[in-house]
């Protein structure tokens, strides 16, 4: 059996986390996918709105923190195995570039579109050709979370030692 050293422990057990958290990032995607997504369009936009005002802090306060941590352990995890020279460390640089871009989503569309929720700044139609895009984009970046978390699973299966 390979000896590890300290830092090489330190490096494994950053790949274990970082694939959980893709993980839990991954469920709530679909959570948010699967069972908000479809309350949200059930529901009359006045009321949607009304919803949204209530709720958007509670929604930032849980997903910013979630998606931010999964990207930072991702980028963590890519560099530790980069500097100790896993034989994963271009699939784990991968699953960073994933991460990252799926945090530059919230840059590129979801800060608007969420903020003209809670704000009620849309007609009610225009709020549901809105939350159609929004739902577009949404599955967009929980198709690449399930590419990083599957391509973690595969790096801690493929390359265990």
């Amino acid at each position: 059996m390979e000896e590890f050293s300290g830092i090489s422990v330190v490096f494994e057990f950053m790949r274990f986390l970082s694939t959980a958290s893709l993980g839990i990032f991954f469920g709530a995607m679909l959570t948010e996918g699967f069972v908000l997504l479809p309350y949200w369009r059930s529901i009359a936009p006045t009321e949607f709105f009304g919803w949204y005002a209530a709720n958007s802090q509670r929604l930032h306060g849980f997903f910013g923190p979630l998606t931010t941590g999964t990207a930072l352990l991702a980028i963590v995890t890519a560099i530790g195995s980069l500097w100790e020279h896993h034989p994963a460390q271009w699939l784990a640089m991968l699953i960073a570039v994933i991460s990252i871009s799926v945090v530059s989503t919230f840059f590129l569309y979801f800060q608007k579109a969420n903020a003209s929720f809670a704000t009620a700044s849309l007609s009610a139609d225009e709020g549901a050709v809105e939350l159609t895009r929004w739902a577009m984009w949404h599955w967009w970046r929980t198709g690449l979370s399930f590419v990083a978390f599957a391509m973690a699973m595969f790096s801690l299966w493929y390359f265990r030692g």
